[in-house]
């Protein structure tokens, strides 16, 4: 029989431990070619472990992890396809930014250095600037530049919008769409900025101690997802044996938030039910069930 190679990238079953913590738990999951991913956690989820893993700055205790059918250890045409613009300042020193792109392109093999100097008269970003002299604004879109300059395949970007204005992180977005229609392929944005990326991921993570607690297309996970609110009693009685993750009060009034299959009860007038958004989801998914009373 012919062996199908499965494309994309395949995590089975990681665990990593630094100092007794243990920071993944058993993590699996699957990324595929040309999708937008958020990877969706608070500080500390083990989301920055995560993307260090999949790069192989670092090794899984247990489990393995897998490009098109390949283990990625050490194996440089693997890694070539794979970049992670991650928080850590990996530039010497006295570079300039118009060097950081050079070193890249040299790095890389192949870099749209069209695309680099288009984003970086958008951003306002000098490149006759050394790196080390610019605001943290500006070291965090020089890296973003580079990330979407590259030729990789698979797009690690960890906490991207750090320290930007909201107006350059309006320029990031478009950047990031533009960039993905013309040339598609894997973005994963490991954020705690849920509302803004909203709109961007196709394909929803969220992590939390160590575990993945929800993966799926974003649509699926909202369409699963209810706010059910009125007075106290009428919502409680309604939501009782339904998932809930948490909820809210307001003086008499209750949201119960919902993730799971509604039953088919009648829905009583004073009860009304609505979409709950990506942000809400992850802040009750993630919060350890507490109640905001």
């Amino acid at each position: 029989g012919v062996s199908i190679v499965m494309k994309g990238i395949e995590v089975r079953q990681v665990t990593k431990t630094f100092d007794h913590h243990l920071v993944l738990n058993g993590i699996g999951l699957t990324l595929e070619p040309n999708k937008i991913y958020g990877l969706l956690g608070r500080n500390g989820a083990g989301k920055s472990t995560l993307l260090n893993l999949l790069v192989n700055r670092i090794r899984p205790d247990e489990g393995e992890i897998k490009l098109d059918n390949e283990l990625i250890g050490d194996n440089d045409r693997q890694l070539g396809k794979l970049f992670l613009m991650s928080e850590v300042d990996l530039y010497p020193k006295n570079i300039r930014v118009k060097d950081i792109f050079k070193w890249s392109a040299n790095f890389y093999g192949s870099f749209d250095s069209e695309l680099a100097h288009s984003l970086s008269k958008q951003f306002g970003l000098k490149e006759s600037m050394l790196f080390h002299h610019l605001s943290t604004g500006y070291r965090t879109i020089t890296k973003l530049i580079v990330a979407l300059s590259v030729p990789a395949e698979y797009v690690f970007l960890d906490e991207p919008v750090l320290g930007l204005d909201a107006n350059h992180r309006e320029l990031f977005y478009n950047a990031l769409v533009e960039s993905y229609a013309e040339k598609p392929r894997t973005f994963v944005i490991a954020t705690h900025l849920i509302e803004e990326f909203a709109k961007l991921i196709e394909h929803v993570m969220v992590m939390d101690q160590g575990r993945i607690v929800v993966d799926d297309e974003t649509e699926t996970v909202l369409a699963n997802a209810y706010t059910i609110s009125g007075p106290v009693q009428a919502v409680d009685q309604y939501t009782a044996g339904l998932n809930v993750i948490g909820s809210d009060r307001l003086a008499r009034i209750k949201a119960n938030y919902v993730y799971g299959p509604l039953n088919d009860r009648p829905i009583p007038d004073e009860i009304n039910i609505d979409p709950m958004d990506l942000q809400t989801l992850f802040i009750n998914l993630t919060n350890g069930g507490e109640t905001h009373e």
